[in-house]
């Protein structure tokens, strides 16, 4: 999709800094929070800069591998290194302080383990993880990652985008069936993720690990679309799928508490350097 269109409020994003280098930090701010490709025309209206910095901009993000030109050689999307940049910040940040507290409550109150996942590309990666007590249970280490498709914060996470973002992150390779009750049709996918959309929840039934069952609710986000989830996960024969929702409220419950967090802690940083100016 193209983004050739003004802002919303119909002025031009600031892309300011003190240094130049900043100034194409600004830049790559944009273009990440975008769920879709760019084009240098687009760029230039929505940032009001000319097309030759902004080509010169571009030129040098795509030479530094943050950036990636499209086949079709007009539009930019976001390269392997940007991602593995936000992957490495999300990974060591989520794992300490306040977030893990509420994950780590979470886990003993329910007894079961408990994962805070964000997607990668058309996987989702464990950011931070909390595993159950019990005797028999599944353990999986942060950084692991499972097939979007085939997950609970997967289609949680495919649920909130449009029609054609799914399309174009799933049409790449078939969907691989993992277990006998992995989704692999299309439809069936996109009817079990409408589904998803409504409750604001969904479960994995079997179908990335046998006998895992996992439940997950996104993260709340002041930007609407959230990137990440918080799940529970726990053997079949101690969870059957069918009594997964009943832990759907200390799921969200756990997930406005880190948003909460995360906003506070956004707003202190704030007004320290509100302070600081003053």
């Amino acid at each position: 999709m193209d983004t050739d269109s003004t802002p919303t409020a119909g002025q031009p994003r600031d892309i300011g800094g003190e240094t130049p280098t900043l100034r194409v930090f600004s830049l790559l701010e944009l273009i990440a929070a975008k769920d879709e490709f760019v084009t240098l025309q687009g760029l230039a209206v929505e940032s009001g800069l000319p097309k030759p910095t902004l080509h010169r901009m571009l030129r040098q993000l795509e030479d530094a591998g943050l950036l990636v030109r499209q086949v079709d050689g007009r539009h930019y999307g976001t390269g392997a290194r940007l991602r593995e940049l936000a992957e490495d910040i999300l990974l060591n940040a989520a794992q300490y302080g306040a977030t893990h507290g509420v994950l780590r409550h979470l886990a003993e109150s329910t007894g079961e383990s408990c994962n805070l996942t964000a997607l990668s590309g058309d996987e989702v990666i464990y950011l931070d993880r909390v595993e159950t007590t019990a005797p028999l249970r599944f353990t999986l280490a942060v950084g692991s990652r499972a097939p979007v498709h085939a997950s609970a914060s997967g289609k949680v996470l495919l649920a909130q985008m449009t029609p054609t973002q799914r399309r174009k992150l799933l049409s790449h390779s078939p969907l691989p069936a993992l277990t006998p009750a992995t989704l692999t049709d299309p439809d069936d996918l996109e009817r079990s993720l409408e589904a998803a959309r409504t409750q604001g929840w969904a479960i994995d039934d079997e179908e990335f690990l046998p006998g895992l069952v996992c439940i997950a609710v996104p993260i709340p986000s002041d930007r609407g679309r959230s990137n990440r989830c918080l799940a529970i996960q726990a053997p079949a024969m101690r969870l059957p799928a069918a009594e997964a929702p009943k832990l759907v409220e200390p799921l969200m419950a756990a997930a406005a508490s880190i948003a909460t967090i995360e906003s506070e802690g956004s707003t202190d940083t704030d007004t320290r350097e509100t302070q600081e100016v003053s």
